[in-house]
């Protein structure tokens, strides 16, 4: 059975972007593979966090993972500072990995925008924690977005320097895996980005703990263009809005584009945001009740997340103590 290691920064609230193009394919992978589920609270301080709105987020996020389906119980289920053998193992691969290899991550470079000087070194040296988490699990499948897969070549790049390094054959090639179906869903108020939870505009995204009036309100609200909806998928080109909109209804509700637009196609968007918020409704107002249910017992998310991370602990630690060990560090 395959181990797949997997991690969700603890910022913002999850939305349906991140339930669509991650959280609901992890759900699935528990059912065929030995899965380990982690807040990466140390990514996510990288950037400026206020210390209590990040303790905050991580059970809110921990609450919304638990209703969504993740099985703490079968699985694997912690928050990432919990587990010291993620950033000892970090420090080791920034002294495997070279500037070069860092130079190329395009997700800095989009990070950080024109004032690269002023950002932190934590967010610049990131993808070598990343590596670190996957490979102080000796993980060998990754579940990622197409635009993650670069961070994954660069853990298998430091696995392999690592063990020419040290002439030992101790850590696996991990592979991406980027699910065929993964749902790409775009930003409600600009069709050209993707949905984000760190949009400052609440409306440009449907979060996982949106009641369904706020997720009827945002749908109505949603961008569109005034032609009415195609009769095929062709139709659909250059109309960035409706194609979104199309997208995540299909995705919620397992049809084609076509069948879709058979039944939408030639009319307003009134109707089919109506359809559209029903479908969201019916899928996300669980998730939602659940969340509000667990965060009613802060101390029982906090055992889960310990409980976690002890064994999360139990798994990692013989893994770094032995690369410790083949650095030269003394115990």
């Amino acid at each position: 059975m395959a181990r797949i290691f997997s991690g969700i920064q603890p910022t913002g609230i999850p939305t349906l972007g991140n339930y669509l193009g991650a959280i609901r394919n992890w759900v699935t992978l528990q059912a065929e593979h030995e899965c380990i589920f982690c807040l990466v609270d140390l990514h996510a301080i990288t950037q400026f966090q206020d210390p209590a709105t990040l303790a905050r987020q991580t059970r809110e996020q921990a609450a919304v993972l638990l209703a969504c389906g993740i099985d703490p119980a079968g699985h694997i289920f912690f928050n990432q500072s919990a587990v010291s053998a993620h950033a000892r193992l970090a420090w080791i691969f920034n002294c495997v990995a070279r500037l070069g290899w860092l130079n190329r991550m395009t997700q800095f470079k989009d990070k950080a925008g024109k004032d690269r000087e002023a950002q932190s070194a934590g967010l610049y040296v990131y993808p070598n924690l990343m590596a670190a988490d996957i490979l102080a699990y000796h993980a060998t499948q990754v579940p990622v977005g197409d635009d993650q897969r670069q961070h994954v070549e660069l853990t298998n790049d430091i696995a392999q320097k690592f063990n020419h390094d040290y002439g030992v054959d101790f850590f696996p090639e991990v592979a991406a895996l980027i699910p065929p179906t993964a749902a790409r869903v775009m930003s409600l108020r600009d069709g050209t980005k993707k949905m984000s939870k760190s949009d400052p505009s609440d409306q440009s995204r449907i979060n996982l703990t949106d009641d369904a009036d706020q997720i009827a309100l945002k749908i109505r609200r949603a961008k569109t263009d005034p032609k009415p909806l195609p009769a095929d998928p062709a139709g659909l080109e250059g109309r960035a809005e409706a194609r979104n909109l199309i997208d995540i209804y299909t995705a919620l509700s397992g049809e084609t584009r076509q069948g879709v637009l058979d039944r939408f196609g030639g009319g307003g968007f009134g109707p089919f945001k109506e359809a559209l918020a029903a479908v969201l409704v019916e899928h996300l107002a669980p998730i939602a009740a659940e969340t509000q249910r667990l965060l009613r017992d802060e101390p029982a998310i906090d055992a889960v997340l310990r409980d976690g991370a002890g064994r999360a602990g139990a798994v990692a630690e013989p893994i770094v103590r032995e690369a410790e060990r083949l650095v030269g560090f003394l115990r």
